[in-house]
């Protein structure tokens, strides 16, 4: 490459860099004041971000694709993590990040992530001491919002792994899963009482709990108090497919709550990913519904047009979906390679960022896609269960959960789909 070409590009960089950094000292067009996600609503972007330390980093080191990547990705909204603390630190922070926010009029997205025995012995495990210590934590995060502006995540995998599925010996009488559900509903509950906050309950993916079994957890946790639920945190499932997923949940929730008489409390009903009563399941191709397969899914759609009509979009749950690194989808690694299970929602490689956020998304249930895993934050240590430590996929030890990548950061937005540009 040339001199000129170099320094062309370098200008590039550091206006972008600029940019990003004055970015939230815009005024666009004026939020709305009511306490809810409307296709106006706009996100806040940190100047400060991980991904714009990484874009000075690369411009430092001469890597200048790089760079200027970085410098793409840090213009996009990201959601802050507040996953410890004591309640008068977790307030401080959250007040300063929500007045941020409100200086440059955006809406940041927060996520709440401290429910006791998060994510069972996982990579991300922690959490608050105590049901007790935890909702002081919340009144906590609650207090530091106050009346500004804020999207809230509440507890990702917190209502989709309870602690009753973490291991037959771990919640034998199910008091640790009924305090869960009781945590998860006061969270709700006590965000929401907050005059200009929105709060999604996080129900985990499209691959994971059947539509009636994840519908009945949100309701029993309280999703009825906030503005819906949360879809595919931290995880590379496609935006489509979540999207049909979260409608068959809103409905299910509707059909178990406001449908026919002899429905109510029945969401156990509700056919979903895995099945539907509404296919011939006559063991012919395609008769059955087969969640690897989303041609089959018309037997679910089939069984929701037969059993819950259409409701309109004012009588369902809405939902938002995380689109932070599912722009090439889901990643499965060759037939044969792993004996055990392969982690394939931990590090995935190869992955790239998905749809870019914005409250504009065009489905009537969709409130919005939203960058909340953090692109670039490793999952964790993942080691494919080989046994050892060293991830194979990479060759290294992965960094610790919520640790920053700058590779598997740059491979998300070099591989990003559509292609990653600046954010105008």
């Amino acid at each position: 490459m040339t001199a000129h070409k170099l320094r062309r590009r370098a200008t590039v960089v550091i206006a972008a860099l600029t940019a990003c950094a004055a970015l939230t000292a815009t005024q666009a067009q004026s939020a709305p004041t009511q306490d809810e996600i409307t296709p106006a609503t706009k996100f806040y972007v940190d100047p400060h971000s991980k991904a714009a330390k990484q874009a000075l980093a690369d411009f430092r080191n001469g890597d200048i694709e790089n760079a200027t990547n970085m410098a793409r990705l840090a213009s996009w909204p990201q959601a802050e993590w507040f996953t410890e603390g004591t309640p008068d630190q977790v307030r401080v922070k959250v007040n300063k990040l929500v007045r941020r926010a409100r200086a440059v009029n955006r809406t940041p997205v927060l996520v709440a992530y401290n429910v006791p025995g998060r994510d069972c012995t996982q990579y991300s495990s922690g959490g608050a001491a105590s049901s007790a210590a935890y909702r002081q934590w919340i009144d906590a995060f609650a207090a530091g919002i106050g009346d500004n502006r804020a999207t809230v995540v509440v507890e990702p995998d917190g209502l989709a792994l309870l602690p009753k599925d973490c291991g037959p010996s771990t919640d034998p009488t199910g008091d640790l899963t009924a305090a869960r559900i009781a945590d998860l509903a006061y969270a709700v509950r006590t965000l929401k009482a907050k005059p200009r906050t929105a709060v999604y309950l996080d129900a985990g993916n499209v691959q994971w709990r059947a539509v009636g079994d994840i519908a009945q957890r949100l309701l029993d946790a309280g999703v009825r108090y906030g503005d819906g639920f949360a879809l595919n945190v931290s995880n590379t499932h496609p935006t489509e497919h979540n999207a049909r997923y979260g409608t068959w949940i809103a409905k299910c929730m509707w059909f178990a709550t406001d449908g026919p008489e002899q429905a109510r409390g029945h969401a156990d009903w509700c056919a979903s990913q895995y099945y539907s009563s509404a296919a011939p399941n006559d063991g012919a191709p395609g008769n059955s519904v087969s969640s690897a397969d989303p041609t089959t899914w018309r037997w679910t759609d089939a069984w929701f047009g037969q059993n819950v009509g259409t409701p309109s979009a004012d009588e369902l749950r809405h939902f938002v979906i995380d689109t932070s690194r599912n722009g090439r989808g889901a990643w499965a690694p060759e037939p044969g390679k792993y004996s055990g299970d392969p982690e394939a929602w931990c590090n995935a490689p190869g992955r790239g960022l998905g749809p870019r956020p914005t409250a504009d998304t065009g489905v009537p249930l969709v409130d919005a896609y939203l960058w909340i895993k953090i692109p670039g934050e490793s999952d964790g240590s993942c080691t494919r269960n080989t046994g050892g430590t060293i991830d194979p996929e990479y060759g290294i030890v992965d960094p610790p959960a919520g640790a920053w990548w700058p590779d598997q950061a740059h491979t998300l937005a070099r591989n990003a789909v559509p292609r990653l540009t600046f954010n105008r």
